[in-house]
């Protein structure tokens, strides 16, 4: 078996879009974690229909839900990065972006001036996440490799 296979419980939903999240392969760990972390935020936000149901362990404490989908991580030089941002514009597929500058705001609102202050063919991209049918997702991200 291919050591990109999924397995799913056969019991599961078919599911006929992806999450995908691509972070920048010269980040440290921290920071690849990070931007993983925000960015799922943002695939989050802008589909809610994607978060499943709140958890409950068997003492009925309850926990909070987390996306209903596959989330797949890949990672990729910042070339590839631009290069799949490219692909998902002219597609129509919303991207959420983190940008080098971001991690030097240190708070939310700063991040939009950090992002609007760069043309979108300079943006210094470390990682970006986008939801959409499978095969246009795969075609965007084509070129990055799963996170080890």
């Amino acid at each position: 078996m291919s050591d990109q296979a999924v397995l799913r419980d056969p019991l599961s939903p078919p599911f006929d879009t992806k999450v995908a999240i691509a972070v920048r392969d010269d980040l440290v760990p921290w920071q690849q974690l990070n931007v993983t972390a925000f960015l799922s935020a943002g695939i989050a936000a802008a589909h809610p229909h994607l978060v499943g149901q709140r958890y409950a362990d068997r003492d009925a404490t309850p926990y909070l839900a987390l996306l209903g989908i596959p989330v797949l991580v890949f990672e990729a030089s910042g070339e590839v990065l631009t290069s799949a941002r490219d692909r998902a514009v002219p597609r129509g597929i919303p991207l959420a972006v983190y940008t080098r500058e971001m991690f030097a705001t240190g708070y939310d609102a700063a991040n939009r001036p950090a992002v609007a202050a760069v043309l979108s063919a300079e943006l210094d991209l470390v990682g970006l996440a986008l939801h959409g049918p499978k095969n246009a997702v795969d075609k965007v991200i084509k070129s990055a490799r799963l996170h080890p």
